[in-house]
């Protein structure tokens, strides 16, 4: 007989009064897969769950890192700035160094054209105040001409034309002139002598070229150059230029004396 919406009805309040039966039914309407769907849904939801908590988890442990590179990255900040500064500071205190020592090289460099200057004055003066000790040997009657006398000589030379105004000046630069009669052959022979306590090839050169404008002012010159100490470029120059050397020994006891270019060693 047909089954009618009456009996359908019945059909539902007989299974919601008899749990059994409405098992029963699952099972005829529905498959097993079907039957297991609520189970595998709680067991990938519970899956679900679980992976999410771990996911929370790992986030917490990514931010805790995160957390602490960022305060390890400050504190790297802070002590670049620290090590900036300090750099800073260093280079600061490297170039006021710089400075005091250029500054204390510029006295020392002072000092040193002083002292060296008064040496070669003291030098000039006791060469000058000792002539006849040191030049006594070559020439008799020895006497240092005065600034007045080579003055007058130099204006007589350039009265005849023999020197031009500018080398009679240059000419009363000479460090000291001594005038004597040779041993050898009694003839007047004038000295021109350069002073300074390290002789060098400048000083060979500026008393070959005084002793050639005193020569033409009419007399016959030896020039020299006298001293402590003597390069050995300026031993050369002074060997082609046929320039005499007059070398002070360390101690006053010891007379120093004048060598000819062809005796190039040194006063005891």
């Amino acid at each position: 007989m047909p089954f009618r919406v009456e009996d359908f009805h019945d059909l539902i309040r007989l299974l919601e009064t008899q749990p059994e039966w409405r098992a029963d039914l699952h099972r005829l309407l529905l498959t097993d897969a079907l039957l297991a769907l609520p189970e595998q849904f709680a067991e990938r939801r519970a899956d679900t769950d679980r992976r999410f908590q771990e996911l929370i988890a790992a986030q917490q442990r990514t931010e805790a890192q995160i957390a602490r590179l960022a305060d390890a990255q400050q504190r790297t900040e802070a002590q670049l700035a620290a090590l900036t500064q300090r750099v800073t500071t260093l280079a600061e205190a490297h170039q006021h160094l710089r400075s005091q020592v250029a500054a204390l090289l510029g006295i020392v460099h002072t000092l040193i054209d002083d002292v060296g200057e008064l040496k070669g004055d003291s030098l000039e003066r006791r060469y000058r105040e000792r002539a006849v000790a040191y030049f006594g040997r070559l020439l008799r009657r020895v006497r240092v001409l005065s600034l007045e006398e080579l003055s007058t000589l130099l204006d007589e030379a350039v009265a005849r034309g023999a020197l031009s105004d500018a080398e009679a000046e240059a000419e009363t630069w000479a460090d000291l002139v001594v005038q004597g009669r040779r041993r050898e052959d009694g003839a007047e022979v004038a000295v021109l002598v350069e002073v300074s306590w390290g002789v060098g090839p400048h000083d060979v050169k500026r008393a070959a070229e005084r002793a050639t404008l005193l020569t033409r002012a009419g007399l016959s010159v030896l020039p020299v150059v006298a001293g402590r100490v003597i390069t050995s470029e300026a031993i050369e120059l002074a060997r082609r230029q046929q320039v005499c050397k007059c070398l002070t020994a360390r101690s006053c006891r010891h007379h120093p004396r004048l060598h000819s270019p062809d005796r190039l060693h040194h006063t005891a």
